[in-house]
């Protein structure tokens, strides 16, 4: 991208994993609408990845839970923080799969109040502090300099066998060990059959990732962006140490007033690809038709871009969009 575009009204909107829309298709026109745009090569996958093409780290760092809790507490300075997010993993012939974490457990105040004084004494044994400043955000204080493995995101893991994401190495084995425990305590613990009777999933099991300390001081003059909206906690955090930061609205927010400024929507939490045409696409195109915005930008999970600037309506020899995000066109 120019310099000079950066300066433009610009929209780009997150898109989930191709695959996450099964066999829904989008409208024939608005399929050779996206398809006129330039497709850069095919970028990282991932949901991680993803959310660093758009926000700036230091040193392709991933500190989310220090990021998190400063967003949650505000008193992430002075120490190095992990995030202990409860989980729901369910035994099955192949393994132990992750079933669903944070948010999707409905968690409450009442469940945190219940399970954490028993998992208190289990970290504190080893040096960490255990709190839930939010119910579905759960965390370990550790000491500044301490060594902490490079664990993968629960997104990323959902539906996988736990096994085929686990490390060997010697810091790696101690915090397994360590989630080990906790799974007995919670998979003891009568609360959870509380849960089971309000037909509730368990909270059977603790994730570990992100850990890190808060980036240095300056890194929010980092963000292309101006503003980042968004419903996912995640991606929220990271948001508010480098720019404006919001909840998702509705619809696409098309109008003079976003003339300035260079807009991210984060839309990957969507499985309706209608939803996505009528409420965001077909909104967005008229926009960039209008002048309202001088580009709209695609990035979805599996690592496809798509550039669409204002005339580039007029490529009407260009395959649909559909077709191009499977191979890359030149």
């Amino acid at each position: 991208m120019k310099a000079a575009d950066l300066l433009m009204p610009h929209a780009t909107f997150l898109l989930p994993s191709i695959s996450r829309f099964g066999a829904q298709r989008l409208s024939a026109e608005c399929d050779a609408a996206l398809g006129r745009g330039d497709r850069p090569p095919p970028q990282a996958p991932g949901r991680r990845a993803q959310l660093l093409r758009h926000v700036d780290l230091p040193g392709g760092s991933w500190p989310i839970a220090a990021l998190s809790r400063q967003a949650d507490a505000g008193d992430a300075a002075g120490a190095a923080w992990l995030r202990a997010d409860p989980v729901w993993l369910r035994p099955d012939i192949n393994g132990v799969r992750l079933m669903a974490h944070g948010e999707a457990l409905l968690p409450t105040q009442a469940d945190c109040e219940a399970l954490l004084p028993a998992l208190k004494p289990l970290f504190g044994d080893a040096g960490f502090l255990l709190d839930a400043p939010a119910p579905a955000r759960w965390y370990l204080r550790l000491p500044r300099e301490a060594k902490i493995p490079e664990f993968t995101d629960p997104r990323d893991v959902l539906g996988d066998d736990l096994f085929e994401h686990l490390d060997s190495g010697p810091e790696d084995r101690r915090w397994r060990a360590l989630a080990n425990e906790a799974q007995i305590v919670l998979h003891n613990h009568p609360w959870n059959a509380e849960r089971a009777a309000k037909g509730q999933p368990p909270i059977n099991g603790l994730w570990f990732w992100g850990g890190g300390t808060l980036p240095a001081e300056g890194i929010k003059t980092r963000s292309r962006h101006s503003a980042i909206y968004t419903d996912d906690p995640t991606a929220h955090a990271l948001a508010a140490n480098v720019c404006d930061a919001g909840a998702l609205p509705p619809r696409y927010p098309a109008g003079p007033g976003d003339l300035a400024s260079d807009l991210v929507f984060d839309l990957t939490d969507t499985r309706d690809l209608a939803w996505l045409e009528h409420e965001w696409l077909r909104p967005a195109l008229t926009a960039l038709r209008k002048g309202e915005i001088d580009h709209l930008e695609l990035d979805d999970e599996d690592g496809n871009l798509l550039r669409l600037g204002r005339w580039h309506r007029l490529r009407f020899w260009r395959g649909a969009y559909s077709r191009s995000i499977s191979r890359h066109d030149p």
